[in-house]
């Protein structure tokens, strides 16, 4: 009834699904990836807090009350 429908694998998707299945056995400490970890792991999400912080104490400020405690 649904004889003749096998399907065939793509070598591409393959390797690149077997490559997503061992990033953690293949990941090599290089610069670059020293760099984008800094940058996107550590300093964006501070000036993304820092930024937030900045426009609550505004709308404090706004209001006349006392700027809030965060952290």
């Amino acid at each position: 009834m649904g004889g003749g429908m096998e399907t065939n694998k793509n070598k591409f998707i393959e390797d690149w699904g077997s490559a997503r299945e061992n990033l953690e056995h293949n990941f090599r400490w290089t610069r670059r990836n020293f760099a984008l970890i800094g940058i996107f792991g550590i300093a964006l999400p501070i000036i993304v807090y820092k930024g937030i912080v900045k426009d609550f104490h505004m709308q404090d400020e706004d209001a006349g009350r006392p700027h809030r405690k965060f952290l």
